[in-house]
C-alpha cells in the first residue's frame, strides 16, 4: 500500500554533515506526521525528530540545534539534515510516516528499511 525509500546514510568524521531522505509512495491520499528514529547497537530505538503536516517540528534533546527535519509535501518526502555529527549519533536511522490512504477510509503507519550512519575518526 505504502512504500518508503530511504537514502543518504554513510560514514562521516565527527563534525561532519549528512542529509537523509525518505520518500513515501503508493496508495496515499495524505501523509500526516513524519518522523525519524534511530537505533544504535544494543540500544532501544529512539525518536529523533518529528514534523507534522503543518510543519511543526520537535526534536530529541540530544540533537537539538544540530539536526533539522523538513518535508516536501508535493512528493511526500521527509529529510533529516544532520550537522556537527558526533560518534554517539552512529546508528541505523529509520523514517516513519502515518498516512491516510487513497480510499480515505483507512490509515496506517509505515517504516523505512533503515539507513546506516557511522560517525568516527
Amino acid at each position: 500500500q505504502v512504500q518508503l525509500a530511504e537514502s543518504g546514510g554513510g560514514a562521516v568524521q565527527p563534525g561532519g554533515s549528512l542529509r537523509l531522505s525518505c520518500a513515501a509512495s503508493g496508495s496515499i491520499f495524505r501523509v500526516n506526521e513524519m518522523r525519524w528514529y534511530r537505533q544504535a547497537p544494543e540500544k532501544q530505538r529512539e525518536l529523533v525528530a518529528t514534523i507534522t503536516s503543518a510543519g511543526t517540528t520537535n526534536y530529541a534533546d540530544s540533537v537539538k540545534g544540530r539536526f533539522t527535519i523538513s518535508r516536501n509535501n508535493a512528493n511526500n518526502t521527509v529529510y533529516l539534515q544532520m550537522n556537527s555529527l558526533k560518534p554517539e549519533d552512529t546508528a541505523v536511522y529509520y523514517c516513519y510516516v502515518d498516512a491516510t490512504l487513497k480510499d480515505r477510509l483507512h490509515w496506517g503507519t509505515y517504516w523505512g528499511q533503515g539507513t546506516q550512519v557511522a560517525v568516527s575518526s
